[in-house]
């Protein structure tokens, strides 16, 4: 799944709901051809059958294809509540508004919202920088859902704002306004404050504290965010949340940067560890295969 000519789809025809439907039945349809085969069946209606428990909801067809023995499963068995919440910072539009980081996580929220309308579950879409700017309610219905296709696909069209992120006190609120334990999947870059990140710490952890599963999606253009790989040349870089700029030569502070930013990755990655948080590196040069598994793996743990 070339996420570039994805990006470039969306660009051309603006529709996020078609192209999250187009590649999440691509994504089950290569399952069922890979080591995976089964997988998203048993993850869409059926559960491992447990030794020593009732016989009576034992899928016998599925057994006869796959020799393994699997119950149905039901509504109230399945029902999850996930809330995604979705960084619109400036530094989300890096490199480019059309093809960027922001564009990236609008189509993978997408198909994770395409995902869980398949499964019946509920879904909330919650959009912030500096506060939360969309909030929607968490339901299952398909008109919600399609709401929240036409709230992301406005947000496709929004140009690219000058203002900051504060993801912690945003995280802070929804643990407080999240009553019943769900699944909070972020999209962000986290990067909020790489010299002080013990608030953000803090929010993550008022998340666990309250019993919700949380998986963030660590949205990054690693060719230049990470490995800082830019021609050796002149170059003016602008700061997208105040505007200031500077202009320097790459190989005079490519050394201290990488330093400072695999510091910052490292201490993000070795505190999730610690919460039981599950961090994904989800580079916008990749597909978003690494989305979807990523995700029906937190799901299926959560059975």
């Amino acid at each position: 799944m070339a996420t570039q000519v994805d990006l470039l789809k969306v660009r051309e025809y603006g529709n996020v709901e078609f192209l999250a439907r187009q590649m999440v039945e691509g994504f089950i349809t290569g399952l069922h051809k890979s080591p995976f085969h089964g997988f998203s069946v048993e993850f869409a209606e059926h559960r491992l059958y447990n030794t020593g428990e009732s016989t009576r909801y034992i899928d016998w067809k599925v057994f006869a294809k796959s020799e393994r023995l699997f119950v149905k499963r039901f509504e109230e068995e399945t029902n999850l509540r996930c809330h995604l919440l979705l960084d619109t910072s400036s530094t989300m539009y890096y490199p480019e508004p059309g093809y960027g980081k922001i564009t990236f996580s609008i189509l993978a929220s997408a198909c994770i919202a395409y995902l869980l309308q398949r499964q019946k579950d509920a879904v909330s879409l919650t959009t912030f920088a500096e506060g939360i700017d969309i909030q929607t309610q968490t339901k299952s219905t398909p008109s919600h859902v399609h709401k929240i296709f036409q709230q992301l696909n406005t947000l496709l069209q929004q140009p690219p704002p000058l203002r900051k992120t504060s993801a912690a006190e945003v995280i802070h609120q929804l643990a407080e306004k999240i009553n019943k334990r769900s699944l909070v999947v972020i999209f962000s870059d986290m990067f909020e404050n790489v010299s002080d990140v013990d608030h953000l710490f803090s929010a993550l952890q008022h998340l666990r504290h309250n019993l919700h599963e949380v998986l963030i999606f660590h949205v990054i253009d690693k060719k230049t965010e990470e490995d800082f790989s830019f021609d050796e040349r002149p170059y003016e870089f602008i700061d997208l949340e105040t505007g200031e700029k500077v202009k320097v030569q790459p190989n005079q502070v490519r050394d201290n940067y990488q330093t400072a930013i695999k510091n910052f990755y490292h201490e993000l990655k070795l505190r999730c560890g610690q919460y039981r948080i599950d961090f994904i590196e989800a580079d916008i040069a990749q597909g978003f295969d690494q989305i979807l598994t990523s995700y029906l793996v937190k799901r299926t743990k959560m059975r």
